[in-house]
């Protein structure tokens, strides 16, 4: 089994709760947490532009990786909403384990 940890920014706190939850209750992520007081510097149609962000770390399995960047997309509020997915290459086993047991339920 192969797990991701993927990383998305949002504007707001609610709606970074919503995606959790989203994904949670559809068993496409096992967890989410959300990190805040996050500044982001980054171009957008020509312009420097500076945000203050949510990042949501997301944890699932390759499986379900597919389905989480199509979630991010249909439900998040950005154009373009950062969505990266990393390989999770070692972890605690009884973590990984838990992960996969709350997306295939």
């Amino acid at each position: 089994m192969k797990y991701y940890l993927f990383i998305v920014t949002v504007n707001k706190l609610e709606e970074g709760k919503k995606i959790a939850k989203i994904l949670i209750e559809n068993k496409v992520a096992a967890c989410v947490n959300i990190i805040q007081n996050v500044i982001s510097i980054y171009e957008w149609k020509g312009k420097i532009e500076e945000d203050s962000e949510y990042i949501l770390l997301i944890k699932t399995t390759e499986e379900k990786s597919d389905l989480l960047i199509q979630k991010i997309q249909e439900i998040h509020s950005y154009e373009t909403p950062e969505c990266i997915g990393l390989r999770i290459e070692k972890g605690s086993k009884k973590y990984l384990n838990w992960i996969d047991e709350v997306v295939n339920k």
